[in-house]
């Protein structure tokens, strides 16, 4: 009987601080990335990349989820510069606390 194929590897999302991103990983593959900059009790998501190998799989949430988990963690206030996280904190509402209320209009958050 032939041994099973292992099971796929669950993404891992590590902030990588000297380089100023959240990253993921599959499959030991660094899927993509999101980028910010830091200022006393804030953070400023400015991008998110996924390459194209991985695209489609749901790592860019998964990714910024983690990232503002991590956030929340921290008790930073969050600033979506980017266009995908701003997006994706729209699509779930339950992290639009993390945005400064007098920011919402800003990034268009209701």
């Amino acid at each position: 009987m032939a041994d099973a194929a292992p099971a796929p590897a669950e993404p891992t999302v590590l902030d990588v601080a000297e380089w100023s991103r959240f990253e993921i990983h599959t499959g030991g593959k660094l899927a993509g990335f999101a980028a910010y900059r830091t200022r006393p009790g804030v953070i400023t998501f400015t991008h998110t990349e996924i390459d194209t190998a991985f695209e489609g799989q749901g790592l860019g949430g998964r990714l910024v989820r983690a990232a503002l988990d991590a956030a929340r963690a921290r008790g930073l206030a969050v600033h979506p510069a980017c266009p995908f996280v701003r997006s994706w904190i729209a699509k779930h509402p339950e992290y639009a606390d993390l945005v400064p209320s007098e920011e919402h209009a800003r990034y268009g958050l209701a």
